[in-house]
């Protein structure tokens, strides 16, 4: 694989979520910063990282057959093949799914895992229904990790049912990240631990705490729920009561307060134990307590047909596996790209694998946020529409929500969901972690979704955008000059 370096742009600062209270001194002092002493420190403290400009996926694929996993190992090229025939049946060109499988060979270590049961979660209720049914029946161990963890109503709700399952004897890990969730109080925690429950916060804001400017900038973004090694959740739903309401229902209950609009998944089987290992080595790189392995993998059995790679990233990676997964998927895709992206501000590589992708003929459409919380980001995003229309792409704009969701479906077959924006932030500063889900029947219920987005998303285009005011362009392009940061 070709890569090409670009020089080191400076680096950036942005919480994703609900503005935050900000209680010692030294977060006082970070939140008194100007945007320009912000940036600053932000350049002096990642200015050596950087990102790929290149993944080429357009070399000849491997001729090698890629090996499926099964809850016992990786199964025999035969048994592998009859995976890949099952996954294919009913798909209108099964050259598409064999496309995918060998390029994501290539690329990543990470095991094609079959033998799972993947199921959407679309907004809030549903996810926080799932997950705390889970928890509810766990009988051995709970492992929580998130970047906002408020002291909410619904983390009160988690809170409790933590504490309950510790009184039962369940063994509880939660990991937070220490910038997401400086708005809960030390209180909150603290009870968690007196009961037994063990916490680490991923880079403390607090240099009492071991914070540093040095690592102020690199956050865990993860949002990831592992109860008793069969159970797990990812996606981009914080634990925080802002997704309490589901987007559907705001007109009728007369509510003035934007619902937000996310997804998760709900996965069973094999590989459970890889996103368990993901958890554990991440806890393990912030020097957690210690956790007895045996207790976390218990013996797992196929539940489903599903197919299911688990993807983590982290900051400090030459080239991070998600960002080269999705842009390896991009430069494969032969029919469809269908994103729905939070927070839009990637690099000069992801656009230009859109626009190529447009360019030959496939229907490549983008459903982004007219409402967010984070404004300056959509601006900064709204500077590539010209680019991305001029080449063939749709694009829309969620209209009734804030949307938050990060998913995509390329050629029906390949399905992301998990916690990663299209931005520099997620690509470089965060830790990240992903499903990959092949196959079509669950290919299909992603475009499913992505239609009920779109016919609540109004079409942006090329013609309209082109009469934008003077004011909307130079808001645009001031902004992208800090892209980097956000």
């Amino acid at each position: 694989m070709n890569k090409r370096w670009p020089p080191s742009p400076p680096g950036r600062i942005r919480k994703n979520g609900p503005a935050v209270r900000h209680a010692s001194a030294w977060n006082s002092t970070i939140k008194g910063c100007s945007l320009g002493t912000a940036l600053l420190l932000c350049w002096v403290m990642t200015g050596c990282a950087s990102l790929p400009r290149e993944v080429h996926t357009d070399k000849p694929v491997p001729a090698a057959k890629p090996i499926v996993f099964g809850a016992h190992g990786p199964l025999s090229r035969a048994q592998s093949e009859h995976v890949i025939q099952q996954l294919q049946q009913g798909a209108d060109d099964s050259g598409l799914l064999r496309r995918h499988l060998a390029v994501e060979a290539a690329l990543t270590n990470n095991p094609l895992v079959t033998g799972n049961k993947a199921t959407l979660l679309i907004n809030g209720p549903s996810a926080f229904a799932a997950i705390f049914n889970a928890i509810a029946h766990a009988r051995h161990t709970v492992n929580i990790e998130t970047y906002i963890l408020n002291d909410d109503t619904i983390g009160k709700r988690l809170a409790k049912l933590l504490l309950k399952k510790r009184a039962e004897g369940v063994k509880v890990n939660l990991m937070y990240d220490g910038y997401g969730s400086m708005d809960t109080p030390a209180a909150y925690f603290d009870r968690l631990r007196a009961a037994g429950v063990q916490v680490v916060e991923y880079h403390p804001i607090d240099p009492l705490k071991g914070g540093s400017l040095a690592n102020l900038n690199n956050r865990d973004h993860r949002k990831l729920i592992i109860v008793d090694g069969r159970i797990a959740f990812t996606g981009g739903i914080n634990i925080t009561s802002v997704y309490s309401a589901s987007p559907e229902r705001r007109l009728q209950e007369h509510d003035d307060r934007w619902k937000w609009r996310d997804t998760d998944i709900e996965i069973q089987g094999p590989v459970v134990a890889d996103f368990q290992k993901i958890f554990i080595s991440h806890w393990q790189s912030q020097n957690g307590p210690t956790i007895n392995p045996p207790d976390y993998f218990p013996p797992l059995h196929d539940v489903g047909s599903q197919v299911v790679r688990a993807l983590a990233s982290r900051h400090d990676e030459p080239q991070p596996k998600i960002y080269a997964t999705l842009l390896s998927a991009i430069n494969s895709a032969q029919q469809s790209i269908h994103i729905t992206a939070a927070y839009f501000v990637p690099n000069d590589a992801f656009i230009k694998a859109l626009t190529a992708a447009a360019r030959r003929g496939v229907h490549v459409v983008l459903i982004l946020p007219a409402h967010t919380d984070k404004g300056f980001v959509r601006v900064a995003g709204r500077s590539y529409y010209s680019t991305l229309l001029k080449a063939g792409v749709k694009i829309y704009e969620r209209q009734d929500a804030i949307l938050h969701a990060k998913t995509i479906v390329i050629d029906g077959v390949w399905s992301t969901v998990g916690s990663t924006n299209l931005d520099w932030r997620s690509f470089r500063h965060n830790d990240e972690v992903n499903a990959v889900v092949l196959g079509q029947a669950f290919g299909h219920q992603m475009e499913a979704q992505f239609q009920k987005d779109r016919a609540k998303s109004k079409r942006i285009t090329r013609w309209a955008w082109e009469r934008r005011s003077l004011w909307e362009r130079f808001e645009e392009s001031f902004t992208r000059l800090g892209a980097w940061w956000f």
